[in-house]
């Protein structure tokens, strides 16, 4: 029998949005730990929102390592 408190459902988890040293953006729960060699960032709101913003600042996906 599935838990009704349990926040499973992708539209109920909140995110944050984080980035490494190469530049590199991802999401992550926003009541979890950043994992290291990550920094949160400010933004924070429903996966999609912060999937939205990191499609709008995250315009070249090479690592920043092998940028000319």
């Amino acid at each position: 029998m599935d838990n009704p408190d349990k926040k499973t459902d992708p539209e109920v988890i909140k995110y944050k949005v984080v980035v490494n040293d190469e530049e590199q953006y991802s999401i992550w729960p926003l009541e979890s730990k950043v994992p290291l060699g990550w920094k949160e960032l400010p933004e924070s709101g429903s996966r999609d929102e912060c999937l939205s913003y990191i499609k709008r600042v995250w315009t070249d996906m090479r690592p920043l390592s092998i940028r000319s």
